[in-house]
């Protein structure tokens, strides 16, 4: 059984159909996301599963995963990150094109976990934005299609012209991203 989704709000009648840019846009980019999975550990093999038959990501338009950031525009971030690995997570997050989004998939992730050490980064937060955090240890196919569907939602909602605010630019200035 195929689910069609529903149309954006607007004007319809015999041949057309109008609608606002942004809503359309929306649309689409909610339904076309294209995840980096940045696996490390455990929370990787959950989300493997996730990408299996029994769960099917890919009917949310997300079969194709990019292990290029250039050609992705949601990072899922699975699994411990050791503060070593914290700059490349950092520069696979800049060579991301906008507009781009981020789940912390696993405790590890989100908040370093039970690793309370001093090589582990404690949560991903602390060098890029986070989107959406999915808890568990290592949390549950259904809960990383729940962590994607809010990301579907934010794509869906999402004003053209937010990224360019300067709320937005002040907040990975704080990051230490640079604008363009």
């Amino acid at each position: 059984m195929v689910k069609m989704v529903d149309a954006p709000e607007g004007i319809e009648g015999q041949g057309f159909f109008a609608t606002s840019l942004d809503k359309v846009i929306g649309m689409a980019r909610a339904n076309s996301l294209w995840p980096l999975p940045f696996a490390t550990s455990c929370c990787g093999i959950e989300f493997m599963a996730t990408m299996g038959s029994n769960y099917d990501l890919a009917r949310f338009g997300s079969e194709r995963l990019s292990f290029s950031p250039r050609q992705a525009d949601l990072l899922m971030v699975m699994g411990t990150i050791a503060k070593k690995m914290g700059p490349v997570l950092k520069q696979v997050y800049d060579q991301m094109a906008e507009p781009k989004w981020v789940i912390a998939v696993g405790a590890c992730a989100s908040s370093g976990g039970i690793f309370d050490t001093y090589s582990v980064l404690q949560g991903i937060d602390r060098i890029i934005p986070v989107d959406v955090y999915v808890p568990g240890c290592p949390p549950r196919p259904e809960q990383i299609i729940e962590g994607v569907m809010k990301i579907q939602d934010l794509a869906r909602k999402e004003s053209l012209r937010r990224r360019n605010s300067d709320e937005y630019k002040k907040m990975l200035e704080s990051y230490n991203i640079e604008t363009q």
